[in-house]
């Protein structure tokens, strides 16, 4: 292989191992540092988080969430939603006790059930646009099995100029002194 060839090889290995390496951050190492990630699947918190966007949750203080606030919170044990705070509603009988009246940004009307302040994840910090498309594919088959793919044929690909080296060892050059050793 040509000098030039395998510099643009490399360099494009190189890319395709970088991309890989911080795709796997942004998924993996946001849970690390304490944050939870979450694909927004459906356009009811537009224009704040659009669809196919992946959002980073990070903990909160139920005591501390506001009207106007945007909570991540649990639906159902299957159903997380991202919604806005319209409305803090204290229990009657129990001042511990929160619950939260939520509403998408564009929603007509607020969400059918209050949420429990125990059913709240957290509040989103910041969002990736598109990324959740990649990491809600991946996560299923086939979508699986093309991530783990593209990983073997990276690291393949990584390694393929090394295998494809000429086993001929550099001749070396004679010096016309012969080495004499004692004998």
């Amino acid at each position: 292989m040509g000098q030039g060839v395998k510099k643009i090889w490399d360099i494009i290995t190189t890319l395709l191992v970088i991309a890989v390496v911080v795709f796997a951050l942004l998924l993996a190492g946001a849970r690390l540092i304490g944050y939870r990630v979450y694909a927004v699947l459906s356009g009811s918190m537009e224009p704040t988080y659009h669809t196919g966007a992946l959002i980073y949750v990070k903990e909160v203080d139920t005591s501390k969430i506001e009207v106007g606030q945007v909570i991540t919170f649990m639906l159902s044990e299957d159903t997380i939603a991202t919604h806005r705070v319209i409305e803090v509603i204290p229990d009657e009988e129990d001042a511990g006790t929160v619950r939260y009246r939520t509403k998408g940004d564009a929603n007509d009307s607020p969400d059918g059930a209050l949420v429990h302040y125990k059913n709240v994840i957290g509040v989103p910090v910041f969002s990736i646009p598109y990324l959740g498309y990649v990491a809600t594919y991946i996560q299923h088959p086939p979508g699986t099995y093309f991530a783990i793919g593209t990983i073997v044929i990276i690291i393949l690909l990584a390694f393929l100029p090394d295998l494809m080296k000429d086993d001929e060892e550099p001749t070396a050059v004679k010096s016309g002194k012969e080495d004499k050793t004692s004998e």
